[in-house]
């Protein structure tokens, strides 16, 4: 049975007929700041060419804790964000079919959105493949290591000016230091300035 399905694929491709289908990436686990915006990336590949017309781009939910999957989004030659439910006013489209981006955004995100967010993708003929999904965890506040990283990138940056403010300062008495006959006469030429002789 498994030789003749191996065969079967290698008389399709030698027939030129191809036999991958849609292919949908999404970044697997995001983690947002509970109130902030978020947005879910999901792209995809066709076998097909891409005519915006015929592309039809959902999105679904199923939370960590007790309840159903639901509804998040969808898309078809235009947004249509949901009527009710709690992704009311929440969620927005980020992407452009054409360009191959199926991307929605989320909005001030509470606690209720921790879950999977399930990104479907068709364009026909290719309406199976993969289905992208993102794991999205909501927190109080930035975790200690992104405050680790900001501070030291805050120090770096402060240090780096320091550094050559000391460079500048070191390489210009080093310069005064070789040439006082120079300076000595640079300083006459300042009194005669200030005096006005």
């Amino acid at each position: 049975m498994r030789m003749r399905m191996m065969m079967m694929m290698m008389m399709l491709a030698a027939s030129g007929v191809c036999v991958s289908g849609m292919r949908v990436f999404t970044a697997g686990e995001v983690k947002a700041v509970n109130g902030t915006d978020v947005r879910l990336k999901c792209t995809f590949q066709s076998s097909s060419a891409i005519r915006a017309p015929s592309v039809t781009v959902s999105w679904s939910f199923r939370p960590v804790g007790p309840g159903h999957e639901e509804t998040v989004f969808y898309f078809h030659e235009k947004p249509f964000p949901p009527l009710e439910g709690r992704f009311r006013r929440k969620v927005e489209w980020a992407g452009d079919v054409s360009g191959r981006d199926a991307s929605v955004v989320l909005r001030k995100v509470p606690f209720s959105f921790n879950g999977t967010f399930s990104c479907h993708v068709k364009n026909p003929p290719d309406v199976h493949g993969n289905v992208g999904e993102v794991r999205l965890r909501v927190v109080t506040t930035a975790s200690l290591s992104e405050i680790v990283i900001l501070c030291v990138a805050t120090g770096g940056a402060v240090l780096l000016v320091l550094l050559v403010v000391m460079m500048v300062v070191s390489v210009r008495r080093c310069l005064r230091r070789r040439n006082p006959e120079q300076n000595h006469m640079t300083l006459r030429q300042e009194q005669k300035v200030l005096t006005g002789w």
